[in-house]
C-alpha cells in the first residue's frame, strides 16, 4: 500500500521532545504514514522513546558514526529509506499542527506541478519572553513575504527571498515531493548552517512551491536558538555568513551567473517595492 507522508526525525538526546514529535505525527487523521527515527547519539538513547510508544509505523535507525551536529548527514541516512509520495524532515524538538498532512496533499493534489508545501511558523517554549517576541516577529514577516510570492509564479520570488533576503521557512515548516528529493539529492552535508535554506533553495528551483496560510509547523525556542537569536554568538553569526556564501557560489555554478544577478536585481528593487506597497494597505 501506499504510504503518503514519510516522516525523518533526526535525533539526539532529546527523549521528551521527540516523543512529543512522534506523538503529533501519529495523531494526523485521513493520511498513511511512516516515522523513520535516525538516532546520532552513539548510546542509542532515543531507541526507548521508540520502544515505548510501540507503533509499527516507526522504524529506528543509528548513525554508525555521530555527524558532530551535522543534521544534513543524518537526514541524508533516513530519507533513501522512506517509501512514502511526500517527505517530511521533522526536528525532533518541533510539534506538527493537527491536520497539517491533510490540508497539505490536498494542496499538492491541487497544484500537481509544484514539489513543495510550506505555511506559517508558530514558535513557541520556555525561553526567554524577548526571545519568543523576537521570533514571533521575525516569522510573521516571513509568512507575509512568503505570501506575496505566489503572486510571481511558483518558483522566482521564492527562490529570491531565500538566496537576498530573510529565509522564510525552517527546515520543519516544508514538505517535499519525494520525486524533488531525488532530483536535488536531499541535504549538502558541507554546509553546517543554513543547510535547510540551502535545501529548500534547491526544492524550489527544481519544482516549484505553494505556500499555506495556516500554520504548518510549531518551532519550539530554547536558548539560545540556533538562528534567530536577539543577541547571536560571534561564532554563530560567522557560521551563517559562510552558509549563505556557500549558497550563494552553488547557485551561481549550478545555473549560472546571469540567472543569479537577475534574481538580486529582482529581489532588490520589484520584491522591494512589493513590499513598500503592500505595507502601505
Amino acid at each position: 500500500m501506499t504510504v503518503d507522508f514519510s516522516v525523518v526525525i533526526p535525533t539526539y538526546r532529546r527523549n521528551s521532545e521527540l516523543a512529543e514529535a512522534i506523538t503529533s505525527v501519529l495523531r494526523q487523521p485521513e493520511v498513511s504514514l511512516e516515522i523513520i527515527v535516525v538516532d546520532d547519539c552513539p548510546k542509542g538513547t532515543a531507541r526507548e522513546v521508540v520502544s515505548r510508544i510501540n507503533d509499527d509505523r516507526i522504524q529506528y535507525i543509528r548513525t554508525l558514526h555521530p555527524s558532530g551536529g551535522r543534521p544534513s548527514i543524518v537526514r541524508n541516512l533516513g530519507w533513501p529509506r522512506t517509501t512514502g509520495t511526500f517527505l517530511h524532515f521533522l526536528d525532533d524538538d518541533d510539534v506538527v499542527p493537527i491536520g497539517h498532512y491533510a490540508t497539505a496533499k490536498q494542496a499538492f493534489e491541487e497544484h500537481p506541478d509544484i514539489g513543495l508545501v510550506f505555511g506559517r511558523i508558530e514558535p513557541f517554549g520556555v525561553g526567554p519572553e524577548s526571545q519568543l517576541q523576537h521570533e514571533r516577529r521575525y516569522f510573521e514577516e516571513a509568512a507575509r513575504k512568503a505570501s506575496s510570492c505566489g503572486r510571481f509564479g511558483t518558483r522566482w520570488a521564492y527562490i529570491g527571498r531565500m538566496l537576498f533576503d530573510q529565509a522564510m521557512l525552517v527546515c520543519s515548516a516544508g514538505i517535499v515531493r519525494r520525486e524533488c528529493v531525488v532530483r536535488v539529492g536531499g541535504f549538502d552535508p558541507d554546509i553546517r548552517l543554513m543547510e535547510d535554506a540551502d535545501f529548500y533553495t534547491r526544492v524550489l528551483r527544481e519544482c516549484g512551491a505553494c505556500f499555506l496560510d495556516h500554520v504548518s509547523i510549531k518551532y519550539r525556542i530554547g536558548s539560545p536558538s540556533l538562528m534567530h537569536s536577539p543577541n547571536p554568538t560571534p561564532q554563530q553569526l560567522l557560521e551563517q555568513q559562510r552558509g549563505h556564501r556557500q549558497m550563494h557560489i552553488k547557485y551561481q555554478a549550478n545555473r549560472g551567473v546571469f540567472e543569479f544577478y537577475a534574481l538580486a536585481l529582482f529581489t532588490r528593487i520589484v520584491l522591494r517595492i512589493a513590499d513598500v506597497m503592500g505595507n502601505q494597505y
